[in-house]
């Protein structure tokens, strides 16, 4: 497994281009699974299911077309995006199960800043209750070509929450939901520990597939 950490912010289409290029050689069997943990410049994505009437300020950022599955999102400085490139041939080949997966992650990095994510049937995402309402603090895209994984998750840790207010992220229209951030939340986090906690949390729900798919 590789590790990628990205000083500064990436381009979205670098990225893409990178990670599709990654994807491939896993597949190919010449490089090594990776991870790699980024920040963007602010832009928003259309994932597969985007309605065109969730882009409300069409001018106000760059807008991608995107592959991964999912509606509109936004990617900015302070929200640590974390591309996958797994190859699930190996992992088990259950696209469903490979989700879970990511929900749990972000779940047990939350849980080690003191933090209770939990996912909600019929969301996507992991939200968090505070203040008498429910906020997403994760967004999960993901696309997988021929078993290998590529797009990923994006958690807020300090974000400018203001710009999610150019779309309906992720289809979300109920006033009692919203976004929300580790900052917002009142736990002050930089990037290196979050990327640690991270990295901790990767290896108690993914290295378990390793090991029982050897089985």
């Amino acid at each position: 497994m590789d590790w990628r950490i990205s000083d500064g912010l990436v381009p979205y289409e670098e990225a893409l281009s990178a990670m599709e290029a990654r994807a491939e050689a896993i597949r190919a069997g010449t490089q090594l699974e990776q991870v790699w943990l980024l920040e963007h410049p602010p832009l928003y994505t259309a994932g597969t299911s985007a309605k065109a009437g969730d882009l409300l300020q069409p001018g106000r950022f760059p807008v991608y077309q995107t592959g991964r599955g999912g509606q509109y999102t936004y990617h900015g400085p302070g929200q640590r995006v974390a591309y996958v490139m797994l190859d699930l041939k190996e992992r088990g080949p259950d696209v469903r199960q490979f989700v879970r997966d990511l929900e749990d992650w972000i779940i047990r990095t939350l849980a080690r800043f003191n933090v209770t994510g939990e996912r909600r049937e019929g969301r996507v995402g992991i939200w968090v209750a505070h203040d008498g309402r429910e906020d997403k603090i994760a967004a999960i895209g993901v696309r997988v070509r021929r078993w290998v994984t590529f797009h990923g998750i994006a958690i807020n840790v300090d974000p400018d929450l203001s710009h999610f207010s150019g779309i309906v992220p992720c289809g979300i229209q109920e006033q009692a939901l919203g976004v929300t951030s580790l900052a917002q939340l009142g736990y002050i986090v930089s990037m290196p520990e979050f990327d640690m906690a991270l990295r901790a949390a990767f290896e108690e729900v993914f290295e378990s597939d390793v090991r029982n798919a050897a089985q």
